[in-house]
This record gives C-alpha cells, structure tokens and sequence, in this order.
C-alpha cells in the first residue's frame, strides 16, 4: 500500500520504518525542515535500538521518503497515519490542537476515500473530533480510524514487527478490510487483531499505560513496606510474580515511572474521568505514590550525611527515564538532580545516551562524563538512576579506588545487596534490607 505518516516523532518514525520494511511505500510528513533534510539525508533523528538499519535499508529502497509537503504527501496515499504529539495541558488533558489542526488542513485536501488513523494517544472522543474536523472542509467518503500504539521505548522495532495484539477501533466495514490487510503480516504467528468501536479503542490504550503505571506504583508501596518491616522486596517480588494471574513484569521497584508515556497518559485519564464526574480514585493514588518514589532515594542519601548535603558530590549513572533509550522526559533522575542541587551538592553524570537531551537542559549545572568510571573521580558516594546494562557488572575494584568513601545509592537494585556489603561498601536499595 501507499501510506502517509504525519509526524516523525518517536512513534511516526517507528510506525513508518517498520511499515515500509513490509514492502509498503511510506511518505512521512512534518513540518519541522530541518528534521526533513536530516532525516532524507539518512541522519536518523532518535535513538532506538534496531531502527537506524531498517530506516537505512527502506530510505535506499525507496519505500521510506520525507518532506514537509502536506499535499504531496498525502496525494497518492491510501491510508493516512496521525502520529503527532499530544502534550499534556496544565491540568493534565490532552492537548488535541496539533491533531485538529492537521484534519482541518487534511479536509481541504482530500478529493477521495481515505483512511484517517488516530495512531497518537488521544482522549475518548477524538475521533470523532478528526471526522468533524475533516468534514467541514470535505463533504465525501472517508473514516476515522483508532489505531493506539503499545510501543514500548527500547524495544519499539519488536514490539511493532510482533505485536502482541493490534487494536483497530472502527465500525466501517471497508475500514476494516483495509486495515486488516495492512496488519496482516504482522500477526502471522496468530497474534489477535482486535476490531472494536473508536471510543473503546481510544479508552484501551489509557487503560493499558493506567494499569501498568498502578503495578509499579503498588511495587513501589510494597518496597517501601518492606524497607519499614525488614523484609526483602526481592523476594516478594518473586513470590507474587510466579502467580499467572498477576505475572512477573512491571514488578521491579525503584525510583518511579517516567518517559512520554505513563505520566502523561495516568494524567489524561484522571481528567478524563473528572470530566464525566467520576473520581479514578486509583490513578490518583498512583500519581501521588509515584511522585513521592521520584525523591525516596534522595530521602535515603540525606539520612545518611545527617540532612546535610553542602558541599557534597556525587558520581550519577543513568539520565535516561529507561535503559536503551535516549528519552529523558519525566526522568526520575532529573528530579534527584534538582534535589542535590537544592540542597547545596554538585553532581557528574553520565548515560550512554541521553547526556545530550540533559545538556541542552541544563546548561552548565552538573558535569558530564565521558564514560562511568571518570564520573567517580571525587565522588562522595555512586548514584544509580537508570538500569543500563553496562551499569550491572562493574569494575568494583574501579570503585573503590576512585570514590572518595565506598558508598553506592541504588535506585534500581542492580547489584546483590551481600556481594557488595562484603566487598566493604555501604549499600543502599529500594526494598531490600
């Protein structure tokens, strides 16, 4: 098929790329040029792992093609992908202003069927917000589709090549057929398509993001239980994962969920449920659980310099909200930065990732490091604030002779808590004795 892409952010560059590595000749449009021009010029303008070699392989096929021309790109196109960035609003709605926008300009485009598809996160209701956008300016045959994407950052290229389930949200007979065919080499292991109506498709993808953010956030509680209690959250973790009907995943403790998905998407669904008067007493309580998580470590690193920081510095790995990914929106690890800064220490970082994002953050206010072990030249003790793989089996000896004290804060409980006492260091985690 021939498709259009609007929008080459995280999700349109990995819907696109994927979708032309089926054999369908994909056109992405944005307006940014300068994007364009890096993006045509093979520069790939994200970090995920596996995309760079399918994105270079489709650009010299040409399947993959870019430019700024709503127009062009749309003309030939059987089926147009909506993949634009919703923002949060102040008091934690969508902001559908990019989406509208481009249906508006769409309707006074469009000169025969097509289908439209909702492939951005987007409240209950938004595609027929789509369709009464278009139509203003088009009065023949077209649908709106709903689409979610369940990508997760890290995995994207897998997640999008094998997909656990495809969520299309129509009641359009001919919606359906198109959309199946498109879909259909991706689930030929048997893997569902799952055909429902728009607003149930849009609700599935808060639901889903709401559910797992409430796994972490109620792990979270339960670290902090044991922490009170002295028992392990290691192993309740394992007790309670091995339970098929709970299962093992989302069940990690540590410093709280971040990225573009999760506290975006729990925001969205509590403004969603106070706009029909319903109070998500749940998702509130996640928010609040999962605010307080951002800062337990820093909790933990003032309690043992007795409240006093002044003067203090700490080596810091991990920028990123995750491992593989350079994505740093709503990183638990910017919170403890803002943290120690307030509280008066100095702070070098390093991430293999993501330093750039944080530099063009925040300028001159921490150090970066060109590796993890120049981070510990000075420091006062280790952070540990992303679960980069690198990060799991260092060099202890490295630690020891270039931290000023053996001291480790571990955010993501990487390191076996009586390996690393017997080599001598004090030993913080989450949960864990």
């Amino acid at each position: 098929m021939k498709l259009t892409v609007v929008g080459t952010g995280y999700v349109g560059l990995v819907t696109g790329t994927c979708f032309a590595e089926t054999g369908n000749y994909v056109t992405c449009v944005d307006i940014d040029a300068k994007k364009v021009e890096k993006l045509s010029g093979g520069e790939i303008t994200i970090f995920e792992p596996g995309l760079e070699k399918l994105f270079a392989r489709n650009l010299k096929d040409g399947r993959l093609t870019f430019t700024t021309d709503l127009a062009a790109g749309i003309a030939d196109a059987e089926v147009i992908f909506l993949a634009l960035p919703t923002p949060p609003g102040e008091d934690g709605s969508a902001d559908l202003s990019y989406i509208l926008g481009v249906s508006d300009h769409i309707g006074k485009l469009l000169k025969d069927y097509k289908v439209i598809i909702d492939k951005s996160t987007v409240p209950v209701g938004t595609a027929e917000k789509v369709h009464a956008a278009i139509a203003k300016n088009f009065s023949g045959e077209f649908d709106v589709v709903s689409n979610p994407e369940f990508l997760r950052e890290g995995v994207a290229v897998d997640d999008f090549m094998k997909p656990d389930r495809v969520v299309i949200g129509t009641t359009s007979e001919r919606a359906k057929k198109l959309m199946n065919d498109l879909y259909a080499p991706f689930v030929r292991q048997g893997n569902p398509i799952i055909f429902m109506d728009e607003k149930s498709a849009e609700l599935t993808k808060y639901a889903a993001n709401s559910f797992l953010a409430t796994k972490i956030s109620f792990m979270n509680e339960i670290a902090q239980l044991c922490e009170k209690m002295g028992a392990d959250v290691d192993m309740v973790r394992k007790g309670i994962g091995t339970d098929e009907r709970i299962g093992k995943r989302f069940l990690f403790p540590g410093i709280g969920y971040g990225g573009s998905c999760f506290p975006k998407d729990v925001k969205a669904l509590i403004k969603s449920s106070k706009e029909v008067n319903y109070e998500f007493k749940i998702l509130n309580a996640v928010e609040d659980v999962n605010e307080l998580q951002k800062l337990h470590l820093v909790s933990k690193i003032k309690a043992y310099y007795k409240e006093s920081l002044k003067g203090k510095h700490f080596a810091l790995w991990g920028l990123a909200f995750k491992p593989n990914t350079d994505d740093i929106r709503e990183a638990p690890a910017l919170y403890i930065i803002d943290a120690l800064l307030a509280a008066g220490a100095t702070v070098t970082a390093f991430d293999p990732e993501a330093m750039k994002n944080v530099q063009r953050l925040l300028d001159d206010k921490i150090a970066f490091a060109n590796d993890q072990y120049s981070a510990l030249h000075h420091a006062d003790a280790l952070i540990i604030a992303t679960e980069w793989s690198e990060f799991r089996t260092p060099v202890f000896e490295k630690l020891t002779s270039l931290l000023k004290s053996k001291v480790i804060f571990d955010g993501r409980n990487l390191f076996d808590v009586d390996h690393v006492r017997e080599l001598g260091f004090y030993y913080e985690s989450i949960g864990r004795p």
